[in-house]
């Protein structure tokens, strides 16, 4: 049997396919973070199931346990919210199931990224997906400078105490859309230019955040040695040199053979 993996409502609970319920209807488990929320869920949908806990404190434990009994029960991974695996867990246990044989079935539904990047009317040619920002270092400053330099909508997720300050760091004219609370009663989107939305934001803000955000595009005038700098720092974190090289030229705009040349060049 396969392990099936149901993305469950952002927000509202009317956003769930008949597919996701029938599938919860019928499995055997149900594996999810908190299971005092998806029991909410399931209960508002009329749905008696057995529930196991499976979060980032133990999928460690968990996940090699549930692929067993995928393979020969229905067991079904859900997240509190959206599509398992996107900044929630659910990869151990995806990957023992590949290791072990066990087919994966993925059904489609809410996903708090796509939502956010259809609502904010920015390009989608070329998305981004970060993941929440980085509270601060080395990852922070790169995440800034690749959104300054490179044609892309980025979509992050920001705790709502630290929005202001991300909005605040980025160029006042770059455009953004700040998505709170989406499908939910009090459902808010901002779009505008940075700079508004500090001002927008700046008594505070309550709920779930999603942020959007156009980067800049053209390489900027960063000097060499500085790329060279951050390649290494990333040679210390443990990528390849060929990564680490890779991985500054996309940050700062420079090229990656002169890069990976000064690296290599000692």
């Amino acid at each position: 049997m396969p392990l099936l993996v149901v993305p469950t409502p952002i927000g509202n609970l009317e956003d769930i396919t008949l597919r996701a319920l029938r599938v919860l209807r019928e499995a055997d488990l149900v594996a999810c973070e908190d299971t005092r929320r998806t029991g909410r869920l399931l209960a508002h949908h009329g749905i008696e199931a057995r529930l196991a806990a499976y979060h980032e404190h133990n999928e460690r434990r968990m996940a090699p346990l549930l692929a067993e009994r995928a393979a020969s029960e229905r067991v079904a991974l859900v997240s509190d919210a959206g599509m398992p695996l996107v900044s929630d867990p659910g990869y151990r246990l995806i990957r023992a199931c590949i290791e072990r044989g066990v087919p994966v079935e993925v059904l489609p539904g809410p996903s708090a990224l796509v939502t956010a990047l259809v609502a904010s009317g920015l390009p989608a040619d070329t998305v981004v997906f970060c993941g929440f920002v980085p509270r601060g270092g080395r990852e922070r400053a790169g995440l800034l400078r690749r959104i300054g330099r490179e044609r892309a909508t980025f979509v992050l997720f920001e705790s709502p105490r630290r929005l202001r300050d991300f909005l605040a760091e980025l160029p006042p004219e770059t455009p953004v859309a700040v998505c709170r609370e989406m499908t939910k009663l009090h459902e808010e989107i901002f779009r505008g230019a940075a700079g508004e939305a500090v001002r927008r934001f700046s008594g505070g803000v309550k709920g779930e955040v999603v942020v959007v955000v156009r980067g800049g595009g053209a390489p900027g005038e960063v000097a060499l040695e500085e790329a060279v700098a951050l390649a290494r720092g990333y040679l210390e974190e443990g990528l390849s040199p060929s990564r680490a090289a890779a991985r500054a030229a996309r940050e700062t705009g420079r090229s990656r053979r002169e890069i990976y040349d000064r690296l290599a060049a000692g």
